[in-house]
């Protein structure tokens, strides 16, 4: 029996970006998750084709061999799973981002994860949106302690492994059929314990900071407009990459143009002399 084509399973189309790919096996695990269809062969095979899709095109290496030969391309190349445990692990790498957990043992708990991306507010004048504008923000972040390097320990002080994880920043819980990591409530993640907290950051690891930024406003740029500026977000965690600042822009109205697309338009009032004889205006 000929496999399925894989962007039918997750229903989109073959120029889905990562974040729709995601989204899109979200919401079929949420649907035909084994818990949730309990007998129910037709359920589980759906899940088992969604986690084997997902796991293919979102490895950028995997959807290319895909991409150019088909399901032939992926034959004796890691292509489906090889127990349950790989199943899950799909399905774990995507909830985990929302839950906090992770499937199988050594996924998740102190790998590197991004930081969290910002939202500014930048309100600008109709002119500044028409002729572009250089702007400075003053964004409050926070930022990787200077004085512990983001480890919320007192420099020259102990950690110890965490006895409840016993070092792995999880702990195995049953969930439904089989058995989930999630992050270790004692050490929180981290895999130690701090004997002695930070005197600068009182062992957040981190410190707010009012960051100084410029941005560069494009000449033209519609009110409600997103710039994104890759990196300029919260610090990642275990050495993960920053995230994103996104900056909303809001046009304020001008009181004398208006602006239709690209155009600007100025309204007045003449009177018949004026119009049929032409005349200037202020």
């Amino acid at each position: 029996m000929a496999k399925r084509d894989f962007y039918e399973i997750l229903g989109v189309e073959r120029t889905v970006t990562e974040d729709g790919l995601k989204k899109a096996y979200r919401k079929l695990a949420f649907e035909f998750h084994p818990d949730r269809n309990q007998d129910d062969p037709e359920a589980e095979q759906k899940f088992k084709e969604a986690a084997e899709a997902y796991d293919v095109l979102r490895d950028p290496e995997k959807r290319r061999r895909y991409d150019t030969f088909g399901h032939e391309g992926l034959n004796g190349n890691g292509a489906g799973f090889s127990s349950s445990e790989d199943i899950f692990g799909a399905f774990s790498d995507i909830f985990g981002e929302v839950f906090g957990f992770s499937g199988g043992g050594g996924r998740g708990g102190r790998r590197p994860q991004a930081g969290m991306d910002l939202r500014y507010n930048l309100h600008i004048s109709f002119r500044q949106a028409a002729k572009g504008d250089e702007v400075q923000l003053k964004i409050p972040t926070n930022v990787p302690c200077d004085q512990c390097k983001g480890t919320g320990a007192e420099p020259g002080s102990e950690m110890t492994d965490c006895r409840q994880c016993r070092g792995t920043g999880h702990v195995q819980q049953a969930q439904g059929f089989f058995r989930i990591s999630v992050t270790c409530p004692t050490c929180h993640g981290r895999g130690k314990i701090i004997t002695k907290f930070c005197s600068a950051c009182h062992g957040a690891g981190v410190t707010s900071q009012v960051r100084e930024l410029k941005v560069r406003i494009p000449a033209g740029v519609d009110d409600g407009s997103r710039l994104r500026l890759r990196g300029e977000g919260e610090p990642g965690v275990n050495g993960g990459p920053h995230g994103d600042l996104f900056v909303v822009i809001s046009v304020e109205q001008d009181k004398t143009f208006e602006r239709q697309g690209q155009n600007l338009v100025l309204r007045r009032s003449i009177n018949m002399v004026q119009a049929a004889l032409g005349d200037k205006i202020e």
